[in-house]
Protein backbone atom coordinates (compact mmCIF):
# COMPACT_ATOMS: atom_id res chain seq x y z
CA UNK A 1 0.00 0.00 0.00
CA UNK A 2 1.16 3.38 -0.15
CA UNK A 3 0.83 3.81 3.16
CA UNK A 4 3.25 1.15 4.29
CA UNK A 5 5.69 2.11 1.12
CA UNK A 6 6.03 5.69 2.86
CA UNK A 7 6.22 4.64 6.34
CA UNK A 8 9.24 2.32 5.05
CA UNK A 9 11.09 4.80 4.00
CA UNK A 10 14.24 5.19 5.92
CA UNK A 11 14.98 8.97 5.77
CA UNK A 12 13.28 10.97 8.15
CA UNK A 13 13.10 14.25 6.06
CA UNK A 14 12.21 12.34 2.93
CA UNK A 15 9.49 10.31 4.83
CA UNK A 16 7.70 13.26 6.06
CA UNK A 17 8.05 14.75 2.74
CA UNK A 18 6.17 11.63 1.15
CA UNK A 19 3.11 12.00 3.53
CA UNK A 20 3.58 15.67 2.47
CA UNK A 21 3.80 15.45 -1.48
CA UNK A 22 0.75 12.42 -0.86
CA UNK A 23 -1.50 15.00 0.57
CA UNK A 24 -0.70 17.63 -2.04
CA UNK A 25 -1.13 15.14 -5.32
CA UNK A 26 -4.54 14.37 -3.28
CA UNK A 27 -5.57 17.49 -3.03
CA UNK A 28 -4.76 18.98 -6.53
CA UNK A 29 -5.91 15.53 -8.78
CA UNK A 30 -8.47 14.37 -6.68
CA UNK A 31 -7.46 11.07 -7.59
CA UNK A 32 -6.67 8.02 -5.11
CA UNK A 33 -2.76 7.24 -5.02
CA UNK A 34 -1.78 4.01 -6.85
CA UNK A 35 1.46 2.18 -6.51
CA UNK A 36 3.40 1.61 -9.66
CA UNK A 37 5.91 -0.61 -9.23
CA UNK A 38 7.86 -0.70 -5.60
CA UNK A 39 8.80 2.92 -5.33
CA UNK A 40 6.41 5.01 -7.65
CA UNK A 41 3.00 6.87 -6.31
CA UNK A 42 0.67 7.62 -9.00
CA UNK A 43 -2.21 9.55 -9.56
CA UNK A 44 -4.67 9.21 -12.56
CA UNK A 45 -3.39 7.49 -15.44
CA UNK A 46 -2.26 8.29 -19.49
CA UNK A 47 -0.93 6.27 -22.41
CA UNK A 48 2.84 7.18 -23.47
CA UNK A 49 2.73 6.43 -27.22
CA UNK A 50 6.44 6.32 -28.46
CA UNK A 51 7.13 7.57 -32.22
CA UNK A 52 7.51 3.57 -32.92
CA UNK A 53 3.94 2.93 -31.60
CA UNK A 54 4.79 1.54 -28.58
CA UNK A 55 2.41 2.43 -25.52
CA UNK A 56 3.10 2.45 -22.07
CA UNK A 57 0.08 3.09 -18.99
CA UNK A 58 2.02 5.50 -16.78
CA UNK A 59 0.92 7.28 -13.83
CA UNK A 60 -0.74 11.07 -15.02
CA UNK A 61 1.25 12.46 -12.64
CA UNK A 62 3.12 10.73 -9.27
CA UNK A 63 6.51 11.04 -6.86
CA UNK A 64 8.64 8.99 -5.27
CA UNK A 65 11.24 9.46 -2.34
CA UNK A 66 14.27 8.79 -3.62
CA UNK A 67 17.35 8.36 -1.22
CA UNK A 68 18.72 11.36 -2.88
CA UNK A 69 15.79 13.35 -3.29
CA UNK A 70 11.94 13.69 -3.71
CA UNK A 71 11.50 13.15 -7.29
CA UNK A 72 8.16 14.28 -9.25
CA UNK A 73 6.66 12.92 -12.55
CA UNK A 74 5.56 15.96 -13.48
CA UNK A 75 7.95 17.40 -16.40
CA UNK A 76 5.45 17.41 -19.36
CA UNK A 77 6.38 20.07 -21.81
CA UNK A 78 3.55 21.96 -21.13
CA UNK A 79 4.13 25.26 -22.24
CA UNK A 80 2.76 26.87 -18.59
CA UNK A 81 5.60 25.06 -16.92
CA UNK A 82 8.83 27.31 -17.47
CA UNK A 83 7.73 30.29 -15.44
CA UNK A 84 6.13 28.54 -12.75
CA UNK A 85 9.48 26.81 -12.45
CA UNK A 86 11.51 29.63 -12.36
CA UNK A 87 9.59 30.84 -9.20
CA UNK A 88 9.70 27.33 -7.33
CA UNK A 89 13.30 27.57 -5.63
CA UNK A 90 15.77 24.57 -5.69
CA UNK A 91 15.41 22.07 -7.80
CA UNK A 92 16.80 20.20 -10.56
CA UNK A 93 14.76 18.75 -14.09
CA UNK A 94 15.48 15.85 -16.56
CA UNK A 95 12.88 15.14 -19.19
CA UNK A 96 10.10 14.28 -17.28
CA UNK A 97 10.86 14.57 -13.93
CA UNK A 98 11.45 17.67 -11.20
CA UNK A 99 14.19 16.89 -8.85
CA UNK A 100 13.80 18.34 -5.03
CA UNK A 101 16.21 17.63 -2.61
CA UNK A 102 13.73 19.10 0.59
CA UNK A 103 9.53 20.24 0.59
CA UNK A 104 10.25 22.83 2.74
CA UNK A 105 12.77 24.66 0.51
CA UNK A 106 10.38 24.93 -2.71
CA UNK A 107 7.49 27.36 -2.28
CA UNK A 108 4.30 25.01 -2.20
CA UNK A 109 1.99 27.16 -4.16
CA UNK A 110 4.11 27.25 -6.86
CA UNK A 111 4.50 23.49 -6.79
CA UNK A 112 1.13 22.65 -6.74
CA UNK A 113 0.52 24.95 -10.19
CA UNK A 114 3.10 22.85 -11.46
CA UNK A 115 1.42 19.81 -10.88
CA UNK A 116 -1.68 20.68 -11.54
CA UNK A 117 -0.60 21.79 -15.03
CA UNK A 118 1.15 18.57 -15.81
CA UNK A 119 -1.99 16.46 -14.35
CA UNK A 120 -4.38 18.66 -16.82
CA UNK A 121 -1.52 18.16 -20.08
CA UNK A 122 -1.06 14.26 -19.27
CA UNK A 123 -5.00 13.92 -18.90
CA UNK A 124 -5.61 16.27 -22.22
CA UNK A 125 -2.60 15.55 -24.54
CA UNK A 126 -1.76 11.94 -23.21
CA UNK A 127 -3.94 9.62 -24.90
Amino acid sequence: SVEKFLSGVENDVRRADGFRALEMFESVTGEEPVMWGPAIVGFGSCVIRYSDGRTLDWPAVGFSPRKGSMTLYVICGSAEQPAPLEKLGPHTSSVSCLYIKRLADVDEKVLRKVIKDAYQYSKKKLR
